[in-house]
Parts: structure tokens; sequence; C-alpha cells
């Protein structure tokens, strides 16, 4: 791995959504995080909460959840303004940028 690739890996903020399959509202978040994602670096992972009994006992019907590096961030709706507002503050103070 290069040394460019570990210094833009390190950059990158951290999202986590759960999620499930046929689920109208984390489409929309997914969406919303996608188009954030054309300005501010980002990884995104999806688990699906029906994976897992333990996630689906958590979260039921509590969904999507995001977490910007394992803090939560939003629950059931999130705007691309509130998004982009938010993990801008987390870039602007970010230790790894």
């Amino acid at each position: 791995i290069s040394k460019s690739a570990i210094v833009q890996s390190a950059m990158l903020l951290k999202l986590t959504l759960y999620t499930r399959h046929s689920c109208f509202l984390c489409d929309k978040m997914k969406a919303a995080i996608r188009h954030v994602a054309d300005d501010i670096p980002l990884s995104l992972e999806e688990i699906d909460i029906d994976t897992s009994p333990e996630l689906t006992a958590r979260y039921g019907r509590d969904i999507p959840v995001l977490l910007v590096e394992g803090h939560e961030i939003a629950r059931h709706r999130v705007t691309t303004d509130a998004l982009r507002k938010t993990l801008g503050e987390r870039t602007a103070g970010h230790p790894r940028l």
C-alpha cells in the first residue's frame, strides 16, 4: 500500500448505516449520504439489521440509524444540508485531517 493511499484512507470519515431491505427511509438516507460524499471524503458501511437477530432486536423498526466514527448522528431522517453541516464540523475538528 502506498503512503498516499494510507493518508487518503486516514482522511475518510467512517460512516455506518444500520438499514434493511425495502426501507423507504433507509433509501432516502443513503441518497443524502451519496450526495454529500461528492464533497466530503467518507467511507460508508451498510449493515442490514436483518442479518443479525441481535441487531434486529436492538433496532427493530427504529431505522435507519447513521453513525459517524461510531457516534450516532441521525435516526430515521437526515437532510442533505444537515448531514453536510454535521460532517463538515467533524472534518474541521477531525484529528486525522
